[in-house]
Parts: C-alpha cells; structure tokens; sequence
C-alpha cells in the first residue's frame, strides 16, 4: 500500500470515529511519513504534507511548517492543505504559524499558495494585524482578482467573530 492510499484509509477512520483503526495506522506509517517528507521528490514531499492531515497527525505540525517553507509550490500548498484541515477545530495550529502565514499572503510567488494561506487564516483569531493584511490585499488593485476576493472574504469573516466576542 502507498502512503496517499494509506491516509486516504486513516482519513476514512477518522471519520468514521474508529480511533483503534486510525492509532495502528499512525503507528505503521509514522516512519514512512518522516521519511517521505524529506525526499528529494516534490511529489513524494507534497503527499507527505496532506498525509499529515489524513493521519490527524497533531504532533506533525513542525513537519507542516517546513512544509511551509518548501522550495516546491505543490509541497507549500499540500501543507496549506494540511494546515487548514487540521485548524478546522482547532485556531490554535493557524495561530502558532501566524507570522509564516502573513508571509506566504503576503510575499509568495504562486497566487494559488497565497489563497491557501488565506484560507488558513480564516481557521485562525481574529487578530487586527491579520484583518489589516487581508484588507489591504482586497484593495490592492495590482493583486490577483481571485486573491483579493478570498482576502475580503476572510477579512470580513474574521472581522464579523471579532465584533460578536
């Protein structure tokens, strides 16, 4: 079996709510993920990352953010991918990785990485150095228009939990 049918199996159990079935799965493919996250291969690399978050793999996250700072767009975006699943529940993971999310809006060559970021922050507090960053991407009239509209989105998202606190 290949670690993407295996997460794939993981993901199934965890929705399913079978914890025994997903714990032996962790167990047997935990060498594996460490290892496939730094192959020389983007592709084997950018399974890996969203295999974190089919796996439920909370003590993966220092994986995630090298995932973060991968040379590959297909490996920032699978962590990203990752990252977003695994912040669903809990804002505490988009929280920890502000400061690299506000990088990645901000500065990331590829658009497609850049939204991912923002649909990262949108799991995140809403903090007002966040709201600021995604309000000034949504009136940049140089920036990608699909850029700017998940930044105004997820701007008036967070801003609308910030107002009910």
């Amino acid at each position: 079996m290949t670690l993407a049918k295996a997460a794939a199996r993981a993901d199934a159990f965890a929705a399913a709510g079978d914890e025994r079935a997903l714990a032996g799965l962790r167990s047997e493919w935990d060498e594996e993920l460490e290892h496939a996250v730094r192959s020389a291969d983007y592709r084997v690399r950018a399974v890996a990352y969203r295999a974190i978050a089919q796996f439920h793999f909370r003590s993966k996250l220092e994986l995630l953010r090298r995932g973060l700072d991968d040379e590959s767009p297909a490996c920032r975006g699978s962590a990203l991918l990752a990252l977003e699943g695994l912040s669903r529940e809990r804002p505490g993971d988009v929280n920890a990785m502000r400061p690299l999310l506000h990088k990645l809006v901000s500065a990331d060559a590829n658009s497609a990485v850049r939204r991912l970021a923002v649909a990262c922050l949108r799991n995140g507090s809403p903090q007002r150095d966040t709201i600021v960053l995604l309000n000034g991407l949504a009136d940049d009239d140089e920036t990608d228009p699909e850029l700017r509209k998940a930044a105004k989105t997820v701007a008036a998202a967070l801003k609308k939990r910030a107002d009910t606190r």
